[in-house]
């Protein structure tokens, strides 16, 4: 054997042993690494059903750890999505996620009265942040975890699926550029019955009640069909239909006006009592009528201009979501839906909440 074969069987040994070393975990991270790694906090049916599924379509990020407080989740999880033990974290030792170069974004999945604290320990950690809609209980939360991301030089981008959503562009587009007109009125709806009596939905302390779950969806509705930010809200009503389950002041059903400028209202209802998903946006030459507007499956609809309809399959959504917030962070670019967004619809609920109190218009 030559000097060269010879050195040539030497650096083969020498790499198979090297090899042999690392990890699948290892590997597995090598060919991700140039995608956004992304830890689930709170594995419930969204995070289950929904995103983990999601992050196995997205191109641009990935299923890197999991948060949560039950160590069974953690095995099932670990064992279905090969998530290495390093990065599987609880709720006592969560800061430490600030060590871990595998995750660049905390998704946060938790009940609303969560939210807060899980976005600003995050941000502390220096993650950027995808946090799931309600932004949280109150305004003031919210601006303080704006504040927080901001100090922390992190993204903090709210889940709101129907921003990414082609139809929702679609219809957006025909308001925004006036194609049918100006809009003379929105009426809108979003509701499922809602059987459950024993998950944070049904507790006032957890950030229930419809309004800040399902009624996000009708707000966002009234928002972006009039393409117009409300500056009051008038006769909202707030009430429980099953009392014995919606207590302390939870309502499942809420209605109300929202008034616009230029005295353009919109009607929107939101209900845990029975399904509904419209929205009808009126214009000056021609209606858009969509049946559903908020669906996981996407909304379909029709104007004057034709059918609204792009098709996809379940969860497309949660994953173009991610890929685009994903794409921001990478790019260094203002993500599509920031904190400040979500605000928005918490300064509206809120209002909404003291006019069905009150029974009186409420400046937003």
């Amino acid at each position: 054997m030559n000097t060269q074969s010879r050195r040539n069987v030497l650096k083969s040994l020498a790499l198979g042993s090297s090899l042999a070393l690392v990890s699948p975990y290892d590997l597995l991270a090598a060919k991700k690494k140039r995608k956004i790694g992304v830890a689930l906090v709170g594995l419930g049916y969204y995070s289950t059903d929904l995103l983990a599924p999601a992050l196995q379509q997205t191109e641009h990020c990935y299923l890197a750890g999991i948060v949560t407080g039950t160590p069974d989740k953690a095995v099932t999880w670990k064992e279905k999505y090969q998530i290495p033990e390093k990065n599987i974290y609880n709720y006592d030792n969560f800061d430490s996620i600030a060590d871990n170069p595998d995750i660049d974004v905390v998704y946060v999945v938790l009940p609303p009265s969560m939210h807060e604290e899980y976005v600003i320990r995050a941000s502390n950690a220096g993650k950027h942040v995808w946090c799931e809609k309600p932004m949280a209980v109150t305004s003031k939360e919210c601006k303080n975890m704006i504040k927080a991301c901001k100090k922390n030089n992190v993204q903090l981008t709210i889940g709101y699926r129907l921003h990414h959503e082609p139809n929702t562009q679609e219809y957006r587009s025909i308001v925004q550029n006036n194609k049918l007109g100006k809009v003379n009125y929105v009426d809108c709806a979003a509701g499922y019955r809602e059987n459950r009596t024993d998950h944070w939905k049904q507790k006032k302390e957890m950030g229930g009640g419809v309004i800040y779950d399902m009624g996000v969806y009708a707000i966002q509705g009234a928002r972006l069909g009039t393409n117009m930010e409300p500056i009051a809200v008038h006769s909202a009503k707030a009430i429980s239909t099953r009392p014995e389950i919606y207590k302390n002041g939870l309502a499942d059903e809420v209605t109300a006006k929202l008034e616009f400028p230029g005295g353009i209202f919109a009607d929107i209802r939101t209900s845990f009592a029975e399904s509904t998903n419209f929205m009808n946006i009126e214009c000056e030459k021609g209606n858009i009528a969509l049946k559903p507007f908020s669906s996981y499956g996407g909304a379909k609809g029709e104007s004057p201009l034709g059918k609204i309809n792009h098709s996809y399959e379940v969860p497309w959504q949660q994953a173009k979501q991610m890929d685009d917030d994903a794409l921001a962070i990478i790019g260094n670019k203002a993500p599509m839906v920031p904190g400040e967004e979500g605000l928005r619809d918490i300064r509206i609920v809120e209002a909404i909440l003291k006019s069905a109190e009150k029974g009186k218009r409420v400046k937003i």
